[in-house]
């Protein structure tokens, strides 16, 4: 099993942890992990763009000049794409670009991902994250004594003063994991694991990830 180091919110080492291996510890999938991935950005595509084609654009509705004689190209619409205001051809046209992956697949990706910000050192534990008010300026200080700029910042409660601390701070993000009553609750997702620099979790957190992945 792998050994983290445990920090406190002033950045002071305050122990070890020993992580799950079937959850940090995993081969890494590339293939997966790539395809959660551009999972993630495609189901975020509105897909609302749109543009006419020659059967839509208003107009062109007799044949410019007559087919020959005339020293021009033959030519059956003022519409057609290669005229100023013409249609576009292969217009977009709304679309669903979303597309599923198996559960198996999600949570395998996942824990790659995972696996890799540990493999790379990028992966820190705290003790807890506690804060009596919304500061943004303590949040802050919180990054800073943990050497840290761009990072995810998974917690294991909704905690509003922690959320709303961090929500102003460019390059920080806040992502839950717990379960309750109903089953599990978690705003995770392997885009923003590789996307932010570091990963800081709390304890508790990286008890409830050990608990919904192992």
């Amino acid at each position: 099993m792998a050994n983290v180091a445990v920090y406190n919110m002033e950045g002071n080492e305050v122990g070890s942890l020993e992580l799950n291996d079937a959850v940090f510890g995993v081969k890494v999938n590339e293939h997966l992990v790539h395809m959660a991935v551009v999972q993630y950005l495609a189901n975020r595509r509105q897909g609302t763009q749109s543009a006419k084609t020659r059967s839509e654009v208003r107009g062109g509705g007799r044949k410019p000049w007559r087919q020959k004689g005339t020293g021009h190209a033959r030519q059956g619409s003022i519409r057609a794409p290669q005229w100023r205001g013409g249609g576009v051809v292969f217009a977009p046209k709304p679309r669903d670009y979303s597309f599923k992956m198996n559960r198996k697949e999600k949570r395998a990706a996942l824990k790659s991902a995972l696996t890799s910000r540990v493999n790379e050192s990028k992966f820190i534990v705290v003790d807890e994250l506690k804060m009596d008010a919304i500061k943004t300026k303590r949040f802050v200080e919180v990054m800073k004594n943990l050497k840290v700029k761009k990072a995810l910042v998974i917690i294991n409660e909704n905690d509003t003063n922690i959320v709303l601390s961090a929500r102003n701070i460019p390059g920080v993000k806040v992502a839950l994991c717990y379960t309750t009553e109903d089953g599990v609750s978690s705003t995770m997702n392997v885009y923003d694991i590789l996307k932010y620099d570091t990963v800081v979790v709390t304890k508790s957190a990286v008890a409830a990830i050990e608990e919904v992945y192992a």
